[in-house]
């Protein structure tokens, strides 16, 4: 069921906006107060990186009046693939910089607060204070509990993605909802403790177009809580897999009894996971080798024609993943270029039976 419109409408907006945004005042429920209430409203942005970019362009479009952009990184070339604010001109700036830019030729009346500084757990709550609602874009688990956290403890309502490969999540946190709506805050999703070392972008990819369509996702559910239409994603989590062309949807609530201020809760029972493969050092994989044992390699073919361990056979992930019984049924040692592709592939083969383990660190730790 939609919430109460979680900002009070502004008293006005301009004629040149008015006419900007004229498409969303013949929606349905939405009308000219909706698109006050956007005007009004102060969105922080926690990261101008592959959701971010998207999501502060589509605040902008629609109108939200004021955005704070975190984010202390600079523009990278690898970037440009799917963090769409940014230009190949930007390439060695401050990402903030490309967003005030972007935001001024797209909405000159959206104000973009610039916070170029790494959000921890000792600044989040100062950085978010002055924020309606906070969209989290950020690309590390420890940033992303910082912002859940401060959140959690301010009672801000937290528009939440994440995006990795080709799959994504997205959710609204909330521990002070209005009466009568269950709170439900990061650590009912993940519990404290167990979430690992997540792999990088830069360690197995991701879908540049699947960053926008999450960007727009997340944009929708904050318009909705600004304005009070629809039905947001609060206790649901919208799960995305791209290749398959698939959302389906999973429902999310609260710990019994838990305070919505407290702690998160206990980590509850978890569903039976493969065990996590064993880590070998170069030695160990030279050792086990000798003895028989197969060496998976699961890089793409442009890195396999750089540099291999003599011996080992070639299968790309996606092929290994989409195929795993061409895969030896020996004991097997899996390597990539820093671990995570490796992982992925030895828990695969771990769950059809197959002795595998991994070369700790990758072969980047080894050269």
């Amino acid at each position: 069921m939609p919430l109460p419109p979680l900002v009070a409408p502004a008293d006005a907006i301009s004629a040149a906006e008015r006419e900007r945004t004229a498409r969303h005042a013949v929606l349905a429920g939405f009308g000219e107060i909706g698109q006050r209430r956007l005007a009004a409203a102060r969105v922080a942005v926690i990261g101008a990186g592959g959701l971010g970019s998207p999501v502060i362009l589509a605040l902008a479009a629609a109108g939200v009046g004021s955005i704070t952009v975190i984010d202390d990184d600079i523009v990278e070339r690898t970037n440009l693939q799917r963090q769409i604010v940014h230009r190949e001109g930007d390439v060695g700036a401050p990402k903030v910089d490309s967003v005030v830019r972007a935001v001024a030729d797209l909405s000159p009346e959206t104000r973009v607060l610039p916070r170029r500084e790494r959000l921890t757990a000792a600044n989040a709550e100062a950085l978010i204070a002055d924020a309606d609602l906070v969209i989290d874009g950020s690309d590390t688990f420890e940033t992303r509990t910082a912002v859940a956290d401060a959140c959690r403890l301010r009672g801000t309502p937290l528009v939440w993605g994440v995006v990795q490969e080709f799959h994504a999540q997205v959710t609204v946190f909330w521990s002070q909802p209005p009466a009568g709506i269950p709170p439900v805050v990061l650590g009912d999703l993940y519990p404290a403790g167990s979430v690992g070392e997540l792999p990088t972008c830069s360690d197995v990819g991701v879908l540049g177009a699947l960053c926008i369509q999450v960007g727009g996702m997340l944009v929708s559910e904050a318009i909705k809580l600004v304005t009070g239409i629809g039905e947001p994603l609060l206790g649901r989590v919208a799960v995305i897999d791209s290749l398959a062309a698939t959302q389906r949807e999973i429902p999310l609530r609260a710990a019994q009894s838990r305070d919505p201020l407290s702690a998160p809760p206990r980590v509850a029972a978890a569903a039976t996971r493969v065990p996590a493969p064993v880590e070998v050092d170069l030695a160990h994989l030279r050792e086990a080798q000798r003895a028989g044992a197969t060496v998976l390699d699961v890089r793409e073919p442009d890195e396999t024609a750089r540099d291999i361990l003599p011996g080992s056979v070639l299968i790309p992930l996606g092929d290994l993943l989409a195929d795993p019984d061409r895969v030896p049924r020996t004991p097997v040692v899996v390597v990539c270029e820093r671990g995570a592709r490796a992982d992925r592939a030895a828990r695969e083969l771990l769950a059809r039976g197959i002795d595998a383990s991994v070369l700790t660190g990758g072969l980047a730790a080894w050269r």
